[in-house]
């Protein structure tokens, strides 16, 4: 998958999360899949705990990190507001 369309994956929503980067509009942070990874736990085992995770959703918060690292304009983030 392209990063483009990788990046479509990341979402934001002040009403969850208080607005932190998440992943297809759930409660599951970037941040907590990059501290996973970080800590060496395997695909497999962010799976096991969080089955509603595919493998584009990993590469995907992969990919936001390397944008905003890197300064990047990141166009695709999806941000809901509500009231």
């Amino acid at each position: 998958m392209a990063r483009k369309e990788l990046l479509k994956r990341i979402t934001s929503d002040p009403a969850i999360l208080r607005g932190k980067p998440i992943i297809r509009n759930m409660r599951i942070s970037v941040e907590l899949v990059l501290d996973l990874l970080s800590q060496g736990t395997t695909q497999d085992e962010i799976f096991k705990d969080y089955p509603s995770l595919e493998a584009d959703d990993i590469l995907a918060c992969l990919a936001y990190a390397k944008s905003v690292l890197a300064d990047e304009e990141i166009e695709d983030l999806n941000i809901e507001k509500r009231a």
